[in-house]
């Protein structure tokens, strides 16, 4: 799952891959800004057919964070 959050944030935000680790934060590290965490969400919800929760959005604080929400969405 680490690789196709990973790969979302290099093909669809243009974020460098040298920067994206699982304990990279997505605003300070990665600079993703408020609009482009909001693509994001999109963008996993369509990739992974997942809802994502706006109450849950708060929680998206590392890429890590988005990998284990969305591994704990997605059926098996």
């Amino acid at each position: 799952m680490f690789e196709k959050v990973k790969n979302l944030l290099v093909e669809e935000l243009r974020v460098d891959p040298e920067v994206v680790t699982p304990e990279a934060e997505l605003a300070n590290d990665l600079g993703v800004n408020s609009l482009e965490l909001a693509d994001l969400i999109l963008l996993c919800e369509e990739k992974f057919n997942v809802t994502i929760d706006d109450d849950d959005l708060h929680t998206f604080i590392t890429v890590n964070d988005v990998v284990n929400y969305l591994n704990e969405k997605t059926p098996a």
